[in-house]
């Protein structure tokens, strides 16, 4: 804004041009998730249901705390939630996966429509969860987290489980997929597991071969035997 008005002439000159910047940028280097157990342990200690249902939330779709809490009924339809106030001001639909789906139908039954909020307390929509988030860590015993890395624990476990990073990228609104590159790491058990999939496809070939032929079927522990045989 400062610099627009000097832009403008309406100053001469920005006040926060020699501090640092207002904008407060999300920490892209910090990769803390939780494990399933510790998901487990988490979601047993949340004693609030309206805590609960906001952690299970941002479990299952990745959304920031933010986006959450503002979340609307009218925002909810067709398997997707459509997001319309995001950081990047960019519009964003998250599917909808069925544990997710479930957790609106239970919210639903219990409060007849008489928010337009989708997560309320008393029948307000929730302000702020920091104490009740923070006192159920310390009786799961979790230690170095925060709300966002419920964020970094759905991006890490779609990795594990095989999701690809272009759809990670979009699914989490990132305007750069070198954000979304740091969950690449997650996937190299997946890979591995991957590739065994092409076992078989020259196994045939080999068995064929004059000189598999020649090589004992029976293992083989003496180099002097595999000398012999071939």
């Amino acid at each position: 804004m400062m610099a627009k008005a000097v832009s403008w002439d309406m100053l001469k000159v920005n006040p926060f041009s020699e501090g640092e910047s207002l904008h407060i940028k999300e920490n892209n280097e910090r990769l803390r998730f939780l494990s399933e157990n510790e998901i487990d342990k988490l979601l047993a200690q949340c004693h609030k249901q309206h805590l609960r249902e906001i952690v299970e939330c941002a479990i299952n779709s990745g959304m920031r705390k933010g986006e959450i809490l503002d979340l609307e009924w009218s925002q909810i339809r067709n398997g997707h939630i459509y997001l319309r106030k995001t950081k990047s001001n960019k519009r964003r639909e998250i599917p909808i996966n069925v544990d997710l789906a479930d957790l609106f139908k239970r919210i639903r039954k219990r409060q007849h429509l008489t928010s337009k909020y989708v997560f309320t307390y008393s029948g307000a929509r929730v302000e702020s969860i920091k104490t009740a988030f923070n006192a159920a860590l310390r009786r799961a015993s979790i230690d170095d987290f925060r709300f966002h890395d419920l964020r970094h624990t759905f991006a890490s476990h779609f990795i594990i489980r095989g999701g690809d990073l272009k759809s990670l990228q979009e699914l989490l609104g990132h305007a750069d997929i070198k954000t979304t590159m740091r969950y690449a790491h997650l996937s190299k058990a997946h890979k591995e597991k991957a590739v065994n999939l092409l076992n078989g496809l020259t196994a045939k070939s080999t068995e064929k071969s004059p000189m598999s032929q020649n090589v004992p079927k029976t293992p083989i522990s003496d180099i002097s035997q595999v000398a012999a045989s071939i």
